[in-house]
């Protein structure tokens, strides 16, 4: 049996996550993800797929952000037909953020048609709500630590990653007829001793290892984010202003809710209503309450607590609603999606408020090279929104440590845990930058042989006569 893995995207980036496996004549991808941030990513999504959809026989979907998962639709439209394996919580989730990815698609091909600022004519998305309801239905669901068979020769174990709700880290067994293989992906990890999800699982066996290093070149601040967050909070609050947060929709918002719960029960901030102007985020927490055992914050409560009904959070579903926003001024706080500010309604929060010189825009996440929120932490003076040019007059903060990503000191204890060393070991999943530092840190701390930063598109045999 020969193995070989080919890089479609994850590889010199933090997006569209992809990693095609050839088990002998067995194809199986392990995530799916759209590319994101830079243009020249984004335009990847609307190349030819370098290999044949139809000919691929089988997903595995490591957690539902869309960076792993939003190619599904394009791919099941383009003619894959086979099973997609995930863990439940992420099932429910990808019916939440594959719908509205493709809703955002099919809005912003209707707006640019309107506008008349597209290339194609007429503008078209790259899929509709119809390819990610067909995408749904190949759905396998899985529980952590079953042990499913994929085929014949391969078995794998979803095992929690700590990241979002239901994210995993994969292991595969690859069974050849001479001896059974271990390959595993870690997908992207979460951090340790955090108050919403466990911590990363432990691994002890990889022949070949699929790290990420999203921050594999730097360490999160130490500070308590509660305390940052109640400073950034009352100092937005006497500048007689609102707190306006672009927020992962899965995940931080959650976070988010359960930090502001405990400020407001503490009386760290002043009494105030949080505004959760998501439909997705608020579908993303009533999964949590869903999917209880997948998260800590059900532990030692009844079925029915949630810290999520606290009566200072207000969600608001409705366009109507989003837009009244407006109308406040100050003492208030605002969380909406989407997180890296490229689509969704906090497009038309940062309208309205970028200009306003009274109110304070947090980032609380990772921004991608390219993305509108990197360019408006590193100091654009305007930002482009609706074809204008709105000015960036507000106040603008960032904390860190409300991060889903394992920092490099965590992505080292969580690898540091597998002996004997892997034969390969691939560094993906981070900006170039990130990526070599992290795979020079584990060469220094650990001499691994083989620890490599692979290149998109590049195609390298893991296995020969197995």
């Amino acid at each position: 049996m020969n193995v070989r893995v080919k890089f479609l995207g994850g590889a010199e980036s933090v997006t569209g996550s992809k990693y095609l496996l050839e088990i002998d004549d067995f194809k199986l991808l392990i995530d799916c993800g759209l590319f994101q941030g830079l243009k020249e990513l984004r335009l990847r999504n609307w190349d030819s797929f370098p290999v044949d959809p139809g000919s691929i026989d089988a997903i595995i979907i490591t957690h539902a952000h869309i960076d792993h998962s939003g190619y599904l639709p394009l791919l099941v439209k383009e003619g894959f037909s086979g099973p997609v394996y995930c863990t439940s919580a992420t099932a429910s989730l990808l019916e939440i953020l594959l719908k509205d990815a493709a809703k955002l698609q099919e809005e912003e091909a209707e707006f640019a048609k309107k506008k008349g600022y597209s290339k194609h004519d007429p503008p078209k998305p790259l899929f509709t709500v119809k390819d990610a309801d067909q995408a749904l239905t190949l759905l396998n669901s899985v529980e952590y630590e079953n042990l499913i068979s994929i085929n014949p020769t391969i078995q794998a174990t979803f095992s929690d990653a700590g990241h979002i709700l239901g994210s995993s880290i994969v292991s595969l067994d690859i069974f050849g007829s001479i001896q059974k293989k271990t390959i595993v992906f870690s997908g992207d990890l979460g951090r340790y001793d955090q108050p919403l999800l466990y911590d990363p699982a432990s691994i002890k066996k990889a022949d070949v290892l699929f790290v990420e290093s999203t921050y594999g070149d730097r360490l999160n601040q130490e500070e308590s984010p509660a305390n940052k967050l109640a400073e950034i909070v009352n100092q937005a609050f006497e500048q007689q202003g609102c707190l306006l947060i672009p927020s992962f929709a899965v995940g931080r918002t959650q976070l988010l809710l359960y930090y502001f719960h405990h400020l407001l029960e503490k009386k760290l901030i002043p009494d105030c209503k949080i505004y959760i102007d998501s439909p997705m985020a608020i579908n993303a927490t009533y999964l949590h309450k869903k999917h209880r055992k997948d998260h800590k914050l059900s532990v030692g409560k009844n079925e029915h607590a949630s810290i999520f009904d606290d009566s200072h959070f207000q969600y608001y579903k409705s366009q109507e609603s989003s837009t009244n926003l407006n109308n406040i001024d100050k003492g208030a706080i605002i969380i909406s999606a989407s997180g890296m500010c490229t689509g969704g309604r906090i497009l038309h929060h940062l309208f309205h408020r970028l200009p306003r010189t009274n109110d304070t825009l947090l980032f609380v996440g990772y921004q991608a090279i390219g993305s509108r929120g990197r360019k408006i932490l590193e100091g654009d003076e305007t930002s482009r929104i609706f074809g204008l040019e709105v000015p960036v007059k507000c106040r603008i903060r960032h904390l860190d440590g409300l991060s889903a990503h394992a920092d490099q000191a965590e992505l080292m204890r969580w690898v540091s845990q597998i002996n004997p060393p892997p034969k390969y070991t691939f560094v993906v999943h981070g900006e170039p930058e990130s990526s070599t530092t992290f795979a020079k840190k584990i060469n220094s701390s650990l001499a691994w042989p083989n620890v490599l930063v692979p290149q998109y598109l590049e195609s390298i045999e893991l296995f020969r006569g197995i």
